[in-house]
């Protein structure tokens, strides 16, 4: 599925997040150049998810700036944010209980820059996930769990992002699955969409990616390529167990 608008860069600058009295982010800076996969790894708690939750304009920023192509996005509200390519698929799937897939997937072209090709963007999702087709008269809360996962990402896919984020999208599946959603983040970069991945799963999600960058209480502590990360004696040691 390509992007409406091509794939876009995404200049986190000096950030900080806090709720309420408790700090999260403590001035993080990252890039997210076009075409890109970037991974974010670390411990929970770290703030990969605040992190996401600030490009999308739903956490607090105390100071920094979040550019989109040059464009100031902090201080927008979340639905400018949509409109302009950014679309967030939250850890947990989120899908409304008793809707189908069909409706679940038109429910996701809602932003005015993706109504009038809705029902072409349906077409290239339901290429691109044969399996959501085969389901999609069943309500998508009673689909496994790594179909109704698919049918998350494919949600945020009918906006037709330039810059989609993903937060802990492998959580809870089983090895092959969880390699089926690899695969497809894998495929939807390639269609010319730029990805944001926050995932627990290290060695998987720094295989796939472009560059990661590890946080730890709230700052980024290490960033690289992928395969350097992978490398990396105390990423090793750390998140993947090998001594």
């Amino acid at each position: 599925m390509t992007a409406a608008l091509g794939a876009a860069e995404l200049e986190i600058h000096e950030i900080a997040v806090a709720y309420g009295d408790a700090q999260a982010l403590w001035g993080i800076s990252l890039t997210v150049a076009r075409g890109e996969i970037v991974a974010l790894v670390g411990p929970n708690g770290a703030g990969k998810t605040t992190t996401l939750r600030a490009v999308s304009g739903v956490a607090h920023i105390l100071a920094g700036s979040i550019e989109l192509d040059g464009e100031e996005l902090v201080g927008r509200e979340s639905h400018e944010i949509v409109e302009r390519g950014v679309v967030h698929v939250p850890e947990g799937r989120q899908l409304w209980p008793g809707m189908s897939v069909d409706e679940t997937l038109q429910l996701g072209a809602y932003p005015r820059r993706a109504r009038d090709r809705r029902e072409a963007t349906l077409g290239e999702i339901y290429a691109l996930f044969p399996r959501l087709k085969e389901r999609r008269g069943q309500a998508a809360d009673t689909l496994s769990g790594g179909e109704q996962q698919m049918c998350a990402i494919a949600r945020g896919l009918m906006a037709r992002p330039r810059l989609l984020m993903l937060d802990e999208p492998s959580l809870g599946l089983s090895p092959i699955l969880l390699a089926d959603v690899f695969a497809t983040v894998k495929r939807i970069a390639a269609e010319g969409v730029t990805v944001l991945i926050v995932e627990q799963n290290v060695e998987q999600a720094l295989a796939v990616a472009d560059r990661g960058y590890v946080l730890e209480t709230g700052s980024v502590v290490l960033s690289g390529t992928g395969t350097e990360l992978l490398a990396d004696d105390a990423v090793r040691k750390t998140y993947l167990g090998m001594a």
